[in-house]
Order: structure tokens, then sequence, then C-alpha cells
């Protein structure tokens, strides 16, 4: 009797054979060890593959640099002015959003800070921000540098919440009744859509709905569920995302991010924001008029800052 190991790697092999997705193994580079044989890539977490047609397109906007300067803004083959508006479509279909709820600037981390910029307003007793544990260490600085921004101690404005004793993932009812025990002195709800450690997937719909009724705003680092799950920001109701998109995106090392703001808020000019030329009204940004007036563009769009890099 064999030990199973044969027929388990020929099942393994089978399955390959038959997957319908397989096909997509052959449009991306897969590093090699040593004899040249391909290596078993388990690090899309961190950094997806390099497409085969990423050299080819980086090219093609080096050429257009190259033999159209300051035209290329307007006349490059994929022109520079509105480049970031050909990603609206395809950045909504793959969070679940409208077109006029996405945009992609900046990186991940800084996005959250410019999106809570906007949505952690803590004033009165409402001061808190309640977070998922463990808490990515890159998130944990952005929440406690927030708080301090406001002149508060982290200590004191972050609620983190724990898995139970002898648990490693948040039970949901204890995720709601977080927010019901602190609902008079939060100011923000704040989760990863998949927590990067234990990898588990929130509820992200009756956290929205929760957090709703309870008027506190919500928000999420989508960076391991944005090309890995299915999602639906739109109709779950959050406020506010931001995702990289260097992992299950492919798009190489310190890649562009995205943002989403719900279309509930796409035309409130009250909405306290960090504000820049590419997120004022395209008729008005270009005028240099001496004393400008910010007018937030319609959308995610309104939270730009500069132009977004091409490369």
């Amino acid at each position: 009797m064999g030990d199973g190991r044969e027929s388990s790697r020929q099942d393994a092999i089978d399955r390959d054979a038959n997957d319908p997705l397989g096909v997509f193994r052959q449009r991306f580079h897969i590093p090699t060890d040593a004899a040249g044989e391909p290596l078993i890539y388990f690090c899309g977490n961190s950094l997806g593959l390099m497409p085969k047609t990423a050299f080819d397109d980086v090219t093609a906007e080096l050429e257009d640099w190259r033999d159209l300067a300051v035209a290329g803004h307007l006349q490059a083959r994929r022109p520079w002015l509105p480049y970031h508006e050909s990603f609206r479509q395809h950045g909504a279909s793959l969070v679940g959003a409208k077109p006029i709820e996405v945009v992609y600037m900046n990186t991940l981390t800084a996005n959250l800070h410019f999106l809570m910029a906007s949505f952690y307003r803590p004033e009165s007793k409402r001061i808190k921000i309640l977070c998922d544990s463990p808490c990515f260490p890159s998130d944990t600085y952005a929440l406690q540098s927030q708080a301090r921004w406001h002149g508060l101690e982290p200590l004191d404005a972050m609620v983190v919440l724990k898995p139970r004793e002898g648990e490693h993932c948040l039970r949901d009812e204890d995720i709601l009744g977080a927010i019901d025990e602190h609902r008079n002195e939060l100011a923000l709800v704040m989760f990863a859509g998949v927590n990067y450690y234990t990898g588990q997937a929130y509820d992200i719909k009756s956290i929205a709905a929760r957090c709703q009724d309870c008027g506190i705003p919500f928000g999420l680092d989508l960076a391991h569920a944005a090309g890995n799950l299915d999602l639906e920001l739109h109709e779950d109701g959050v406020d506010f995302a931001a995702w990289c998109t260097y992992k299950y995106g492919n798009s190489g090392p310190g890649a562009v991010a995205g943002a989403f703001v719900h279309e509930r808020h796409a035309n409130n000019q009250q909405l306290v924001r960090l504000a820049g030329w590419w997120g004022n009204d395209p008729e008005t940004r270009f005028q240099m008029d001496e004393n400008p007036q910010f007018i937030a563009q319609e959308g995610a769009e309104g939270w730009q800052v500069s132009n977004p890099p091409i490369f």
C-alpha cells in the first residue's frame, strides 16, 4: 500500500489541468529557482507577480514622454491629463461601487489619512475609533497619529477589539456588540476587509448597517480584500475605503492605490478635506487665479490632491 502521496499529487495535477482559471498563469512572469524551474509562489498577498504586458505598457509611456514631453498630457496614446479616469469603471467593478465613487491616487496609507481627515471628526464625547485586532501596523500608526493630530492620546481614543480568550477570529456578535456598547463615544469605526494576520473576512454589510444605525462613519482598509473577495461597497453602505493594487492587482511595487467614497457624500462641499488642485473642479483647475476658491469635483475624485503617477 502506498502512503497516498502519489495519488494526492496526481489529484493536484488533475485539478490543475481542469482549472478554468489556469490559463491566466501564462500571463505572468514566475520567478525560477537555481535550476530554472518555476517557483511555487505564495507571496501574492505581499507583492503580485509581474504581468507579461507590463514591460510594453511602461515602455509605451516612456516613449510618449520621450517623443511628446508636455504634449503627452493631451496627445499621448493614453493621454495623461485624464489618465485616472480610465480606471473608474474597472475600479468600480473591483469593489462593487459606482464609477463616481472610485478614484486611483496616492498610496494606501496616504489615502487612509486623506479620507480620515474628512470622516474622523472627534468632538464632545465622540472621540474614539473602533478597530479590529491584530491590526496591520501601518493602520495602527495611521489611527494613532490621527488621534494625536486632534490632540488626543491614542490610548484614550482607540478601542481595539480583540478575539475572545483562546480564539483567533472576532465573532460577528462581538463586533456589533462593541459598536452598540461604545456608540455614544465612537467617532469612527475602521476595519480591514480581510484581517492581514488571521485571514478573517468580516461581515462588511452588517457592520456598515450597525454603524449607520448609530450615526458612526465606517471605513475599510481593503489591502487584502480588493481583488481577493467579491465586494459590494456601495450596496453595503460603507462610507469610505482604500486599497493597494500591488498585491492582488499585480500593478508593481509601490503602485498607485485606490480610494472609495460613497455616493451619498459625492456633492457635500461642506465636508472637510485636505485639498489640492487635482481635486478641484476641472473647469477652473488651470486658471491660476490669484485668489482661487476650491470647488471639489463630484465624487471620490474630489479627494485628489495631485495628478496621479503614470508609471
